[in-house]
């Protein structure tokens, strides 16, 4: 599937999309990573860099969005999860979370339509304390507009944190079993998998980060458990769908043991074959 081009109003700089010139290359059945999460960063270096505000540069950011959505469903990706406010972020100043806040309301609004054509499941992940309730109708809005659909998951991770998913999950159980629902000797890994805020949630393959940086900063830490890393210097304005699929390329050549290992003695220094 080919997604139609779109238009983009309010992101600096206005960068079109021709689907005719693009193409992943064509990776071997099977082995693109089923999930993909991406840190968003970079957003405030790319405007400060150009003597912009922070603003402007989350604004950019709607385009970088847009385009690697549109190369996960180009690569064959099938879910994708995206930071686009953390817990943390509330520490920023009054005006930039404002900002943040309306935006993330506002792309919703914006895109929902077009994401839905394409064929996007549209997902949120977060806690609801503090988030506006605008920016909750709009997520839910969105959800039940594509539930249905099954091309990509795109799970917006908004008023996220990954320790206090796990929290959350904790406290849940806790209480079960103060109640008598639970007894302890239940509690197991897929128990707690299953009390996190998306329960069928796959686990992340591949986890991508823009501008450098290379850290988690608190994204999706249960569900990357044995997830490859890949950190790109991109700043995430000037990100897109070609760098996922180079994040991909790095994705395909490491080898996934998930703990395991197989003896292969020519490793320490002697030629295979002698």
């Amino acid at each position: 599937m080919t997604p139609k081009p779109f238009t983009h109003r309010d992101a600096v700089p206005y960068r079109p999309v021709d689907w005719t010139a693009e193409y992943p290359p064509a990776y071997p059945k099977g082995a693109v990573p089923g999930h993909v999460a991406i840190v968003m960063d970079g957003n405030g270096r790319w405007a400060n860099g150009r003597g912009l505000t922070r603003v402007e540069g989350h604004k950019a950011g709607e385009a970088a969005l847009l385009d690697v959505v549109a190369g996960a469903i180009q690569a064959g990706v099938r879910h994708l999860s995206v930071y686009a406010f953390s817990t943390e972020n509330w520490s920023r100043s009054p005006d930039e979370v404002r900002f943040l806040m309306g935006f993330n309301r506002d792309v919703l609004h914006r895109r929902r339509d077009q994401l839905n054509e394409w064929g996007v499941r549209v997902r949120w992940a977060g806690r609801k304390p503090r988030l506006w309730g605008s920016v909750i109708k709009e997520l839910q809005y969105a959800e039940q507009l594509t539930r249905d659909n099954d091309v990509l998951t795109l799970t917006m991770c908004v008023n996220y944190g990954g320790r206090v998913e796990l929290v959350d999950a904790m406290r849940s159980i806790a209480d079960d079993v103060a109640a008598g629902r639970l007894k302890p000797s239940a509690v197991s890994e897929k128990l707690l998998a299953r009390r996190m805020y998306i329960p069928d949630m796959p686990d992340v393959d591949l986890f991508v980060r823009s501008s450098g940086e290379q850290r988690t900063s608190n994204f999706l830490l249960w569900e990357s458990a044995y997830a490859e890393f890949v950190f790109l210097d991109t700043l995430w304005p000037d990100f897109g769908r070609r760098d996922l699929w180079h994040a991909i390329d790095q994705y395909l050549s490491r080898d996934r043991r998930f703990g395991g290992a197989i003896d292969t003695p020519h490793e320490s220094g002697t030629p295979p074959g002698e």
